[in-house]
C-alpha cells in the first residue's frame, strides 16, 4: 500500500491546469496501486508564513538547545516535515508563474529542508540527502512553451525543484507538462496531451 501527498500551490483553485494535471497524476498511482491511501495539501490556502529570522534560528538549532517558545516555533514545520517522510509518492502541482515556482512552495521547501533531519553533511563536506525512498511526480502547467527551444532557459521550475529535491534524497522525479496553455492553436489540447503523457514508473 502507498500513502500519496499531492501538494498543490495554485491561485487558480479548481481551473488550475496543474491541479486538475496533479489529479489525473494521483488518479493513474491510485490505478496502479489501489490501495493506496491520499492525503492533499493546498499550500496556497494553507498560508505557510515566510521563513523569518527567528524561525530560521530555531530550525537550525539542535533540538536539545531549543525553549518552548522555540519548540512552538517549529511545530509547523515539524508537522510538515513529518508529513513528507510519510509519503511513499509525492504529486507537486507547480505552475510557471514569472519563470519560477509560487511562493506558497517555496515556504513549503524552507519549511521542510531541515538539517539532520532533511539532510545533513558528509565528512567531505558533500551534501547527504536524507529523505529517501520516494517517487516524486511534478504537474507543472506553463502559458508558454518552456520544455524546448527559446523558452526553455526561463525555465526555473523543473531545474530548480529537480535540483533541490534531489538535494534532500528525492532523485526519482519526474515531470509531466501542460504547456502552451495561453498559445492559440496549442492551449485547446495542451491539458489532454499532458494527460496522455503520464506514465507512472
Amino acid at each position: 500500500m502507498k500513502h500519496i501527498l499531492h501538494l498543490k500551490s495554485s491561485l487558480q483553485g479548481a481551473a488550475s491546469y496543474s491541479i486538475k494535471l496533479g489529479h489525473a497524476i494521483v488518479e493513474k498511482i491510485q490505478t496502479k496501486y489501489p490501495f493506496s491511501t491520499l492525503e492533499e495539501l493546498s499550500l496556497v490556502d494553507s498560508a505557510i508564513p515566510h521563513i523569518t529570522p527567528h524561525t530560521l534560528r530555531t530550525l537550525f538549532t539542535p533540538a536539545e538547545m531549543l525553549t518552548e517558545e522555540d519548540k512552538k516555533s517549529n511545530y509547523l514545520s515539524d508537522e510538515l516535515v513529518k508529513q513528507l517522510l510519510a509519503a511513499d509518492i509525492i504529486v507537486i502541482g507547480a505552475p510557471l508563474i514569472n519563470f519560477t515556482i509560487h511562493s506558497s512552495l517555496k515556504s513549503w521547501i524552507d519549511h521542510v529542508t531541515r538539517p539532520k533531519i532533511t539532510f545533513g553533511y558528509g565528512e567531505d563536506g558533500r551534501p547527504i540527502g536524507l529523505v529517501t525512498g520516494k517517487k516524486v511526480y511534478v504537474a507543472m502547467s506553463s502559458g508558454g512553451i518552456y520544455s524546448e527551444g527559446p523558452g526553455k532557459a526561463n525555465d526555473f521550475v523543473a531545474p530548480y525543484l529537480t535540483a533541490f529535491l534531489g538535494f534532500l534524497g528525492m532523485t526519482d522525479l519526474t515531470v509531466f507538462r501542460a504547456e502552451g496553455l495561453k498559445v492559440p492553436g496549442l492551449k485547446e489540447l495542451a491539458l489532454e496531451k499532458a494527460i496522455d503523457s503520464i506514465k507512472i514508473d
